[in-house]
């Protein structure tokens, strides 16, 4: 089926209707901050040391979204743990968000228990299951986000509900300005270069997808603040368009994986590199990313380019990742395959559910 084909079909393709769950993303930043102005906060003001958040696979990527924004805003260290078990430092002067999309992810509910036992101050995000169970045994705070939808799709009300309530309890500073901001971001960039009516020329999200086919991709983020964007256009192209996917970081990539781009060689030209940019980053971060792409150019590598937009880092940010969310969708409609189910995955909880 040619590429035009593939995008007038893409309703039948996409069965399970995951573009209008992409196309409704921006209002998810609105209805988070109604979210978060409800919510009931049921431990006292204190001090705390240290922040936590407990999570794994699209339930963890918002926390992800959090800590980047916050690298240089906290004042506390701030810890992404996909584990079962809890680390040490942590005790009863820990902020701990455990989040879980369904509720009922078992990494999460293990490091909800070990946190209760330490006598940490909790915060439980999710849309049911057993942890809301246990929050509301337990008197901890929970904060229900809406339902039905795939835990990947949820990032905008999971990271920015955590933002709001860490901005409501005096951890950071004002975030409604970058919030209000991100979302604008995101409408204009879906109405000029994503949404499906734009065709292949304008449209990037379809243009990235387009040289994807059959290739492997290998995701390049700019700087440690857009490592997340990476993470998470990795993990859409394995959700969404059940591909493998490679990603890195500046300058990290620069000190080994440089060395890599030498065997073997016929994988080396099914390879193709997107490079995520941002115009803010350090000057000697753009220095290497341009000498990167010279070296690969020479080899004859394909490399695409992503460009952040808006002011605010929460912005950028979030316009890398909406932009990768697409190319993901796209690619899997050129695949032919619905973006949605995730069988594997299934597949491996209700083996693990019989596990004990």
């Amino acid at each position: 089926m040619s590429q035009g084909n593939s995008y007038n079909n893409l309703r039948k393709i996409d069965k399970s209707n995951m573009l209008d769950l992409l196309l409704d993303f921006p209002v998810h930043f609105t209805v988070s901050q109604e979210i978060a102005e409800r919510a009931v906060i049921k431990f006292k003001e204190c001090s705390f040391d240290n922040i936590l958040f407990f999570g794994v696979g699209g339930s963890a990527i918002g926390a992800d979204v959090v800590r980047s924004y916050l690298y240089s805003e906290s004042a506390l260290p701030i810890q992404v743990v996909r584990e079962y078990d809890v680390p040490q430092y942590l005790g009863k002067n820990s902020l701990v968000f455990c989040i879980s999309y369904s509720g009922n992810t078992e990494e999460t509910l293990s490091a909800y228990d070990l946190a209760r036992q330490r006598g940490a101050k909790i915060i439980v995000l999710s849309s049911g299951g057993k942890l809301k169970e246990h929050a509301n045994s337990d008197d901890v705070t929970f904060i229900e986000v809406p339902q039905n939808l795939p835990p990947r799709c949820a990032i905008g009300y999971l990271s920015i509900i955590s933002l709001c309530i860490l901005s409501r309890i005096g951890i950071v500073k004002d975030v409604f300005p970058a919030i209000t901001e991100s979302k604008s971001v995101l409408e204009e960039l879906k109405k000029e270069s994503l949404s499906p009516e734009i065709g292949l020329k304008d449209n990037l999200a379809k243009h990235i997808a387009s040289k994807l086919v059959n290739k492997l991709p290998v995701i390049y983020a700019a700087s440690f603040n857009f490592e997340v964007c990476a993470t998470r256009f990795r993990g859409e192209l394995n959700e969404n368009s059940k591909t493998i996917a490679l990603s890195n970081v500046f300058p990290e990539m620069n000190h080994n994986e440089i060395l890599g781009w030498q065997n073997p060689p016929k994988l080396l030209k099914n390879l193709v590199v997107v490079m995520l940019k941002d115009k803010f980053v350090h000057r000697r971060l753009n220095k290497r990313m341009e000498l990167v792409c010279s070296m690969l150019n020479k080899q004859g590598v394909r490399i695409l380019e992503i460009n952040s937009r808006g002011n605010s880092l929460l912005a950028r940010i979030f316009s890398l990742i909406y932009a990768g969310d697409f190319v993901s969708y796209y690619l899997a409609v050129l695949y032919g395959i619905d973006p949605t189910p995730a069988e594997k995955i299934d597949y491996l909880k209700k083996e693990l559910a019989e596990f004990r």
